[in-house]
């Protein structure tokens, strides 16, 4: 028997205070008691049951009335008794908009958003008229189910019969709008409220941050004559998605100076800043602060002081936060521990980020040996892992747990598989994972077409971006940074100049670094070295280091001197220490045989204490990776691979192969520059892959510099007259080598 059926013992379950007079008559006639019955069960003077109110309406017989079956309704919405709630519903002989909006607002509270769309159609065709809060909670269930058509709906029906958009009304339009991408329907509803609060504030805030509008996201923080901490919060987390680092920092030191409370969302943001500028005295005080307040024991602020300590290096301090164990990978056992998940998650990506691969690898296997369970995240930074360090048998055991564990893989995670296979030379492998995924977002579109790019497949990436669009799948920053770059490997110019205004005019992107580095390059890699310059002009980008470097690259293949030396100079006064600079230089009068100013270079270098960083090469062979830089002896094998390479060189030059000694840095002779060149990191690593291998195996190679020109033509040889099947990853992109011929189709 449901309990307000048992009428018999009321009087033995009220109260012995002097409320129980009120029951002595019929108490639906009391004011006093109306009041009484509809406290909130936060009170705690007196809670009347939902059970005790409707077993007194049933006695009493005022079940029959309106505003009783309102009162119940509302007060086992209160108590969260939903299933009895929509019983005394269903039996409501008349059912007014109060009901129906109480009911919903019940649903939305526990999260069960889409039976609220179902309460309010059946409401719709009941022919009840919705009300300001029926409509403002049916929006934002909208927003929160994604069901953006609804809510659109919704905003019509409104226009259409003239109601009046009150501040609760345009706050749930506004975010409806911002949560489904349309920034410019939500800046309109805004600017049309009369009033606005600063729940109106903060989600328009966070509208323009998405929109890159930083410059009137704080005109309008700093318009707000009162700020909560969900508007610094807002606030600091766009500009740090911005990239404004600085300025987040700033607005940091400003919400500490006014004494303004840190919820764990403002923790969790200011060690993300902290971690993104590699800042680690600042993570080490907000610590200070988090153990002060007792926030060390939270979830999200625990994961996020993980996370800053990797990425600011401190993988001993991670390690400590997470539970005391040693960084050296492992003595004991990870099971058993607090949020294991999540932290072990975030241990992981830091070993990753920080460049300690193996360790990383040592990690993922113990966590999987003692049975703590990996979660997307992990396998994410996994399968990064593998993508940076080329391993593509790790790859591919990555991938088959992901299906072995029955992950169904999501955007993030399948778009990380598609990267490690383009990454580790396995084009054909991220394709095909591409073309087997049943949905397509513009995350998995853009890796795709990144890979191909990377691969220097210029046309098959703008034939699938083509094809993106024709998905009607909205291309973001980037996307266009994959098609740009595809273009300048392909050199298809005037492509990629077309596709840079596309990206401006009709999907309103704002061009990053990225994108004008991208530009330089395309246009100095043809050759167009003159109009390259005049880009960097008239963009006003003459302060950024990385298109002087794409600048004097191209100075450096088309062996202009003249403007190699001006934009050395250009570069040297942004950044006078970075080694980079100088090597360009000196290679390009080196390959003029401008031999005294290649001279000065390397003086001027040594005089500031610059080193070079030395070119490496390293192929993976038995689990184990054999690193090799140019005239190495250290390895074991050394005498043998010095031997076969030099067997091997004499078989190239039979059959056309002849050393280009212009590439040597050094004024010696020119049978000392050919012995320069024949012992290249890539060569070593590439001799003693033939050796080590069965015939016919293909051979992958990564090098942490540019492949040089030399280089590049011997390995063409190589590839021809020993059969195999050559991959060269350099920190530009792929050359695949096959039967004497590059990918490249020798434009790089």
């Amino acid at each position: 028997m449901p309990p307000w059926k048992n009428t018999n013992s009321i009087t033995s379950m009220l109260p012995t205070s002097p409320l129980r007079s009120l029951f002595s008559s019929n108490p639906f006639k009391r004011p006093q008691f109306l009041s009484t019955s509809t406290t909130s069960r936060h009170d705690s003077t007196f809670i009347l049951s939902s059970n005790l109110f409707h077993s007194l309406a049933i006695k009493t017989n005022s079940i029959q009335h309106k505003w009783v079956f309102n009162r119940l309704l509302n007060l086992y919405v209160e108590q969260c008794e939903l299933g009895h709630a929509w019983k005394v519903f269903d039996e409501m002989p008349k059912r007014d908009v109060y009901a129906w909006t109480v009911l919903m607002t019940g649903f939305a509270r526990m999260g069960e958003l889409g039976k609220v769309l179902g309460v309010f159609r059946e409401m719709w065709v009941d022919g009840v008229r919705p009300n300001r809060f029926t409509l403002s909670c049916v929006l934002k269930c909208c927003a929160g189910l994604k069901e953006f058509d609804v809510g659109e709906g919704v905003h019509g029906w409104l226009l259409r019969n003239w109601v009046d958009v009150d501040v609760v009304l345009g706050n749930s339009l506004v975010d409806l709008y911002a949560k489904s991408g349309k920034f410019e329907y939500a800046r309109a509803v805004f600017e049309s409220m009369p009033v606005k609060d600063i729940v109106s504030c903060n989600i328009m805030i966070g509208v323009y941050v998405d929109t890159g509008d930083s410059d009137k996201s704080i005109d309008l923080f700093r318009k707000m004559a009162y700020r909560d901490v969900a508007s610094w919060n807002s606030i600091i987390s766009g500009l740090l998605r911005n990239g404004c680092n600085r300025l987040a920092l700033q607005l940091l030191y400003e919400m500490v100076e006014l004494g303004n409370v840190f919820s764990e969302v403002t923790f969790s943001i200011a060690l993300v800043l902290s971690g993104s500028l590699s800042f680690v005295e600042l993570g080490e005080q907000i610590h200070c602060k988090i153990l002060r307040i007792g926030f060390d024991r939270n979830r999200i602020v625990r994961s996020s002081l993980i996370d800053m300590y990797c990425k600011c290096g401190e993988m001993e301090m991670a390690s400590k936060v997470l539970g005391g164990i040693e960084p050296q990978v492992l003595q004991s056992s990870v099971s058993g521990m607090l949020d294991a998940t999540i932290s072990w998650s975030s241990i992981v990506s830091g070993y990753v980020q920080n460049g300690s691969i193996e360790c990383a690898f040592e990690l993922f296997r113990r966590l999987i040996r003692e049975g703590v369970e990996v979660n997307r995240v992990t396998l994410t930074s996994m399968a990064l892992a593998c993508a940076g360090s080329g391993i593509i048998e790790q790859g591919r055991q990555i991938h088959a747990l992901i299906e072995k564990q029955g992950h169904k893989p999501d955007d993030f995670l399948l778009s990380a598989i598609v990267d490690m296979y383009a990454k580790c030379g396995r084009l054909d492998d991220a394709l095909s994972i591409f073309y087997q995924s049943i949905s397509r977002n513009t995350v998995l579109w853009t890796s795709v077409i990144s890979a191909c790019a990377l691969h220097g497949q210029g046309e098959e990436a703008i034939r699938l971006f083509q094809r993106m669009l024709d998905e009607r799948i909205t291309p973001n920053d980037v996307t266009f940074l994959g098609v740009l770059s595809g273009c300048g490997h392909s050199g298809l110019v005037e492509e990629g100049c077309a596709y840079f205004r596309s990206m401006q005019e009709d999907y309103g992107i704002v061009p990053r670094m990225e994108h004008f580095t991208c530009m330089v390059d395309l246009l100095g890699r043809a050759g167009l070295l003159d109009k390259a310059k005049e880009f960097i002009y008239a963009n006003c980008i003459a302060d950024q280091m990385g298109v002087w470097r794409a600048f004097l690259s191209a100075c450096k293949v088309y062996k202009n001197i003249r403007l190699a030396k001006w934009a050395s100079d250009q570069l040297l006064k942004l950044e006078p220490r970075n080694e980079s600079s100088y090597v360009l230089l000196s290679n390009i009068c080196a390959t003029s045989n401008k031999w005294m100013d290649a001279a000065e270079t390397r003086t001027l270098m040594r005089k500031r204490g610059i080193k070079k960083r030395p070119g490496l090469s390293w192929i993976r062979l038995k689990n184990k990776i054999h690193t090799f830089f140019a005239g190495d002896r250290s390895h074991p094998q050394a005498g043998e691979i010095y031997s076969y390479l030099e067997t091997l060189i004499v078989r190239l030059k039979e059959v056309g192969y002849s050393s280009d000694t212009s590439l040597i840095t050094h004024d010696v002779e020119e049978e000392q520059k050919e012995i320069f060149l024949g012992f290249h990191s890539e060569k070593l690593a590439i001799a003693y892959g033939i050796m080590s291998t069965p015939n016919g195996s293909p051979i992958l190679v990564m090098k942490n510099i540019r492949v040089c020109v030399d280089c590049h033509t011997a390995i063409k040889y190589i590839s021809l007259v020993t059969g195999r099947k050559i991959t060269i990853r350099d920190t530009l992109r792929f050359h695949h080598f096959e039967m004497g011929h590059c990918s490249c189709k020798d434009y790089w």
